[in-house]
């Protein structure tokens, strides 16, 4: 992971850094590896947040273990939840999308949108100058394939192991984990005897990564180093990319101000729908 941070120089050494906790294993293990380098660099900040979606049954073990693990590395943790955020908890949001038959989004979809503006969010309101994000290889791979089949250059594009500075008010993202495979932060987490939450979200069934999640990891049995190739392939293309990336221009929502590449942010085309 080291190796990963300096490749892409996401850390400096007085950085304000906010580290998304969802209570699953590579949340965890990232929040304590991340916890003990913060405390050799003397200049740094590190802070934690949580994102309550407003799942009935199963955000709550997560809120205590994300609580629980800020509390014994002495981080400070700060929850923000859909609710208080944009008026709805997710479970609100599937209700009524499926009273609405003409809506052709997954929970995965809604829960997706919310949660990149919540992270964003979240960390201005701690005043983080970056967030960082437990995404693994495995979770990598997976996106860079679904945005090659649906076609979408300009969200593979976006894909990057550290976000650009493209607005004052997008925080920047880094993923130090986007090259260890999930099987060794799972590793991790068990050796370290890290309590984390091991039961899936019940959304999680509709969502189209499973496909990808499947097939990326019978290929990775029959021919291992699949996931290495797949993230490494979107790095050799990475100069004709950042070509299409180039080209956005963020300007400010009419809705909500928040950056947005449209008139309308996706949040808000999001919630008038549900509404």
């Amino acid at each position: 992971m080291r190796a990963t941070i300096a490749n892409y120089e996401m850390l400096s050494f007085n950085d304000r850094i906010a580290v998304a906790v969802s209570g699953g294993k590579d949340s965890v293990s990232l929040l304590h590896i991340l916890a003990k380098m913060e405390r050799t660099r003397s200049k740094a900040s590190f802070t934690a947040f949580t994102i309550d979606e407003g799942i009935k049954g199963y955000r709550d073990e997560a809120l205590e273990i994300a609580a629980a693990e800020c509390s014994k590395l002495g981080v400070d943790h700060h929850v923000f939840s859909f609710e208080k955020l944009f008026g709805f908890t997710l479970d609100n949001l599937i209700k009524r999308k499926r009273q609405n038959r003409d809506c052709k989004l997954t929970a995965c979809a809604y829960c997706g949108i919310l949660r990149r503006r919540a992270f964003n969010v979240a960390a201005r309101e701690v005043g983080a100058e970056k967030i960082a994000t437990a995404h693994t290889l495995d979770d990598e791979a997976q996106t860079i394939l679904m945005n090659i089949f649906r076609g979408d250059l300009a969200r593979l594009a976006k894909e990057k192991p550290m976000t650009d500075e493209v607005h004052p008010k997008l925080v920047r993202k880094i993923k130090p984990f986007c090259e260890i495979p999930e099987k060794e932060s799972a590793l991790y987490a068990y050796l370290k005897k890290v309590k984390f939450q091991a039961v899936p979200c019940p959304y999680a069934s509709e969502a189209l990564r499973n496909d990808f999640r499947f097939m990326l990891n019978r290929m990775e049995e029959k021919h291992p180093g699949t996931m290495f190739t797949v993230f490494n392939s979107l790095e050799r293309l990475r100069p004709a990319l950042n070509e299409i990336d180039e080209n956005r221009h963020f300007a400010e929502c009419a809705g909500c101000g928040e950056p947005s590449s449209g008139g309308l942010c996706k949040v808000c085309e999001l919630l008038q729908q549900v509404r």
